[in-house]
């Protein structure tokens, strides 16, 4: 548009950051945090798109839209819970978290890690199937088991009912069936020796399904998740998919990305596993591939893993005591001073 001295007016080029941070365990939601994002952007000028993430753990119901349904299903130690989840243009989204998670078995100090079962997430697909869901997208994080699935199987029976039915499981490892009792078990309260007889019911497991659905669990990547509940799925024809790539596919995050100027993601504690399935690593991953800049604010940031991106730790920041109480402020302040730098 003409200016009065004759010259032309030209928009000043806008500046764009993605905010996609997982959650903030215990202090802020991915929600929450990519929302601090965007208020630093506004801060400094710049667009922000917020593209809350998660991995098919705890917290992907909420980024996926968040539950519309409820349904009372056995808990992991068999005591009712009422279990949210959603239903959509017939597809369902279930956390299992909200059906036998270890929060609901009181922690780990409180779970029986050797009964603890897996029927109430066999329950809530059943719930799903019955409503009329056609795809349903299983995020198996945050378990109170090591059942191999068994219960859910059980609980699902007959596997008939799920015929016409797509059946995606969100796992946010890679660990293989038989070692998810080595490696998860005891992080759910199981002795060394409860660990071994574990290890061995994964085992005699693995067998059955060979034997009665023809399908190897042994070697399947992430047939461990949820300890084994995958692989128990899988052997009913679910498949196993990377819960990063699953979500951002659904948020359609790679469109998002591009052309950005700047990619912010984030979690409470940023380690190696951080870039093994999880939401930082498959961000990092993308943001290589479109060749957008990337920079991770995280609660705590463990020896070594700066040298991989440029990163912001808000207890090295902030102090501890304010990076727990002030989580969200302490992300606005400290990526105010990020896109400042990069403006």
């Amino acid at each position: 548009m003409p200016c009065w001295n004759g010259a032309l007016t030209r928009k000043t080029p806008t500046v764009r950051v993605v905010a996609a941070p997982d959650k903030f365990r215990g202090t802020a939601s991915a929600a929450e945090v990519a929302a601090a994002v965007a208020r630093a952007a506004a801060r400094v000028g710049w667009d922000c798109d917020e593209v809350p993430m998660a991995d098919g753990g705890e917290g992907t119901l909420e980024v996926l839209g968040g539950p519309n349904r409820a349904t009372v299903v056995s808990g992991p130690l068999g005591d009712p819970v009422r279990a949210p989840w959603r239903l959509h243009r017939g597809t369902a989204v279930i956390e299992i978290a909200h059906a036998v998670g270890l929060t609901l078995a009181g922690g780990p100090d409180e779970n029986d890690p050797i009964a603890a079962s897996t029927h109430g997430a066999g329950e809530l697909i059943a719930a799903a199937v019955d409503a009329g869901a056609k795809r349903v997208i299983v995020c198996v994080g945050g378990s109170a088991t090591t059942d191999g699935g068994l219960g859910a199987m059980r609980a699902l029976f007959p596997a008939q009912r799920l015929r016409g039915v797509d059946l995606l499981v969100a796992c946010d490892v890679r660990t293989t069936f038989v070692d998810a009792a080595e490696i998860f078990a005891p992080q759910k309260g199981a002795s060394v020796a409860q660990v071994e007889l574990l290890r061995r019911r994964l085992e005699r497991l693995a067998q059955v399904y060979r034997d009665e659905h023809g399908v190897d669990v042994t070697e399947l990547p992430g047939s461990g998740a949820a300890g084994g509940l995958a692989g128990g799925l899988a052997a009913l024809g679910a498949e196993l998919v990377p819960g990063f790539d699953l979500v951002a596919d659904e948020v359609a995050l790679p469109d998002r990305v591009e052309g950005a100027d700047l990619i912010v993601t984030g979690e409470g504690f940023l380690d190696e596993q951080s870039f093994e399935g999880k939401v930082i690593g498959g961000v990092v991953e993308l943001a290589a591939t479109e060749r957008v800049p990337v920079v991770a604010v995280a609660g705590e940031v463990f020896d070594g893993v700066d040298a991989r991106l440029p990163t912001v730790s808000l207890v090295e920041r902030f102090g501890e005591d304010r990076a727990l109480e002030e989580t969200t402020a302490c992300i606005e302040e400290a990526v105010t001073e990020v896109l400042r730098s990069h403006a």
